[in-house]
């Protein structure tokens, strides 16, 4: 999952460049086990 911070005008340096990174979470972090989630329609 990343995390994006508009740009400001002075930071693009293009007529597409109006995002930054600002974080990366990786999945395992991002959500939870689906045997976790006590859904009955998943079947873990």
């Amino acid at each position: 999952v990343y995390l994006f911070q508009a740009k400001t005008p002075a930071e693009s340096k293009g007529p597409w460049d109006y995002l930054k990174l600002v974080a990366t979470t990786p999945a395992d972090q991002a959500f939870r086990p689906l045997a976790d989630g006590g859904c009955p329609f998943i079947r873990a």
